[in-house]
């Protein structure tokens, strides 16, 4: 059923977009679907299985970079809407090339991870799908690279679904993923040629923790060596300059391990590390 708070022809557009998808995915008969249990790969992981049945198996990494929360989340959605899962164990920081942390980090991580996707495939004559939409056109993904190279499909993104939609139509779904905050993995918070360690990424998953029980919702903790600079969204950032929370705020992340914290007053936004690189989309 569709949001009574749509108007007929969003809800009409939803619907046309929701049976591609679904048209889309009878077409690759079987798939093995990259599920973080983001808002993207749990749409896609949901409808694949609502269209496939048995034929589609969303795999999450169990990897150093991936949050526990997220994670958890993955599962959750799993067990409550019967999606056959499966998770592998990725290991991205044994690759000297990604603990170095160029800026096609994220190409030598999504080549880890297809790797063990493509042998999921391979077994069961499957095609691997992510959860690229239409709104990632253009941006800078150094991870498509190995998508493309692995051969991986993207449905949502080639019959058009912006993450608004995808947002829709998860919340039509009943998943709890509709209204997530972005999410991105925990390497992303490091400084491109600072190296990615399993210590890094534990604090700064400690530091999003803190800021989350805190009450914070959309934020980033970027780690910065002994500094946390933390990005967080402009309807919360007057809150978070309170001065009982920010004091809190210093407290809690001085508490995880860092010396000094910062509020960027630019607020949150995705991909603030690319900033001043000279990046084209891949």
């Amino acid at each position: 059923m569709g949001d009574p708070a749509e108007p007929a022809a969003v809800a009409n557009a939803l619907t046309e977009k929701n049976d591609a998808l679904r048209l889309r995915l009878a077409t690759l008969g079987s798939v093995v679907v990259a599920y973080s249990g983001g808002v993207d790969s749990a749409y896609l992981a949901y409808i694949a299985s609502r269209t496939l049945g048995d034929r589609a198996v969303a795999v999450t990494a169990d990897s150093p970079s991936y949050p526990e929360r997220h994670r958890q989340l993955a599962f959750r959605i799993a067990r409550e809407f019967g999606l056959r899962h499966e998770v592998v164990h990725t290991r991205e920081l044994d690759r000297p090339e990604y603990r170095a942390n160029p800026v096609n980090r994220c190409y030598y991580c999504k080549h880890e991870l297809y790797t063990h996707l493509s042998r999921i495939a391979a077994e069961r004559g499957a095609v691997i799908v992510d959860g690229n939409n239409a709104d990632d056109r253009g941006d800078y993904r150094p991870g498509r690279q190995a998508a493309r190279e692995f051969g991986v499909r993207s449905p949502l993104d080639e019959v058009n679904l912006t993450k608004d939609e995808i947002r829709a139509l998860s919340k039509r779904a009943g998943l709890p993923t509709w209204d997530e905050p972005a999410s991105a993995c925990l390497s992303s918070r490091i400084p491109y040629q600072h190296d990615v360690t399993d210590e890094k990424l534990r604090t700064i998953e400690r530091a999003e923790d803190a800021l989350r029980r805190l009450g914070f919702r959309v934020f980033r903790v970027r780690h910065h060596d002994e500094l946390a600079r933390l990005e967080i969204s402009r309807a919360e950032m007057a809150r978070a300059l309170e001065e009982d929370m920010a004091a809190a705020i210093v407290r809690e992340l001085k508490a995880v391990g860092y010396r000094y914290v910062s509020l960027d007053l630019q607020g949150y936004r995705t991909g603030s590390l690319n900033e001043g690189l000279l990046l084209r989309p891949t």
